[in-house]
């Protein structure tokens, strides 16, 4: 049964529909999808974090210049005696550089670095998860929109069977062999026909107006699904393939494993507190007048110095334990959520391997039933056209079988379905 080529036949529809394969829908989701473009920047953040961190290696450099207006002085005797006031030249001028290189920080510079580059590790997996997510989503959209195609066209073969019905009723009811309310009856299932037609038509709207939304296409764009979406071969790998493949690449068992390394540098980082700092040091000063002498020397002193600096919180020998604790305790919690998120992948990924193997078998099963379906219609048609059976044995006959060929692309669309959901589930969509 084609499943989409004859379907483009669509009322609502005046505009050319533009045929897309899912995978053209993929890359157009990666092109033009928000979600993925605000995880594209958030990569970009932690790309910029990383220079930021290192930033730390280098460096110190500070930089001084004043002028001041310097008042006049006054001279006392140690008991507050004897004053006098003291004449201050009354320009002031500082000039001060001054270098300083960490050489030693406690593992603190080293730590944030590899904070950062963590950090950048699991934008780019929350990325990857959020493209996994979007891929997911459209397609499940896409599929949909294939089973509603295939409704309306079932849909469309009944409307023209009712009114073939209705047509032989009249006639029969002009010949007096049949009532008036039988004709009521199949004007009726006519309109319900209608009506669910419509209904359907305005789910396809949607359906589309949502994908071409998240695809960042025209609002006007009308999206046939591509014809060959059946053709395409399925992976028949067996359960521990796909096991083996979520604890490699699941995106959510990646999140909490990063998560366990995280903060595990936290707890570096926790630690470098309790350790002193060692920097070289190198200034140069400028100053004028010098104020240290009485009467002040009205002259510019310059001096320079080089040398190394040691600083050591000690209240952090006794305050820092507990940020370390603190830390120990977030990495055994992160560890103890890995082994859970892992838990849930191993279950989510064998029953949707189940529901993937369980989608081969209904196939298979419904193959049988179009079959039979096919053999039952000809029969009734050989009948039909014996005069020995009535036009709504033909119509019950048909609509059997446009039923189990509904039921029979659904089927094959759902085997589509649970592939990729298996896919996702796994990490590898």
């Amino acid at each position: 049964m084609a499943l989409c080529a004859s379907l483009c036949s669509v009322g609502m529809y005046a505009q050319q529909p533009r045929v897309l394969s899912l995978e053209e829908i993929f890359a157009l989701a990666d092109e033009n999808s928000k979600t993925i473009q605000a995880e594209d920047a958030a990569v970009t953040e932690a790309q910029q974090e990383i220079r930021e961190a290192k930033n730390g290696r280098l460096p110190d450099i500070e930089l001084s210049v004043s002028a001041s207006y310097l008042g006049n002085g006054y001279l006392l005797d140690r008991n507050f005696s004897n004053g006098q006031s003291i004449k201050m030249p009354h320009f002031g001028n500082n000039f001060a550089i001054k270098a300083t290189q960490l050489i030693y920080g406690g593992g603190a510079v080293t730590s944030s670095i590899a904070m950062a580059k963590l950090k950048y590790e699991m934008a780019g997996i929350n990325r990857d998860a959020a493209r996994s997510n979007v891929r997911f989503m459209l397609a499940g959209f896409y599929l949909d929109l294939c089973k509603l195609h295939n409704v309306l066209k079932v849909y469309d073969k009944s409307i023209e069977l009712a009114k073939v019905v209705i047509k032989d009723t009249k006639a029969r009811n002009a010949a007096g062999v049949v009532l008036q309310n039988d004709v009521t009856r199949y004007e009726l299932q006519l309109k319900n026909l209608e009506l669910a037609r419509k209904r359907a038509e305005n789910a396809l709207e949607i359906l589309n107006y949502d994908l071409v939304t998240m695809l960042g296409l025209p609002l006007d764009t009308v999206i046939q699904p591509s014809s060959d979406i059946l053709d395409h071969s399925l992976s028949l790998h067996d359960l521990t393939y796909w096991q083996d493949l979520a604890q490699d690449e699941s995106h959510a068992i990646k999140q909490t494993r990063m998560a366990v390394q995280m903060n595990r540098t936290a707890e570096q980082l926790a630690r470098a507190d309790r350790r002193p700092s060692i920097a070289l040091i190198a200034a140069n000063n400028f100053d004028g007048p010098i104020t240290i002498e009485v009467p002040v020397i009205n002259k510019n002193f310059n001096y320079w110095y080089v040398g190394v600096g040691i600083s050591w919180k000690i209240s952090s020998l006794y305050k820092a334990n507990k940020s370390i604790k603190r830390a120990q305790y977030a990495t055994r919690t992160s560890i103890r959520r890995q082994e859970e998120v892992t838990q849930q992948i191993g279950i989510g990924v064998q029953a949707d391997y189940t529901k993937y193997m369980e989608a081969y078998e209904e196939v298979a099963t419904l193959e049988k039933n179009v079959q039979l379906a096919s053999e039952n219609y000809a029969i009734i048609e050989t009948r039909y056209s014996n005069e020995v059976a009535l036009v709504t044995d033909m119509l019950d006959a048909s609509n059997q079988l446009l039923e189990a060929e509904l039921q029979l692309a659904n089927a094959r669309i759902n085997v589509i379905f649970n592939y990729y959901k298996l896919k996702h589930t796994s990490g590898n969509l």
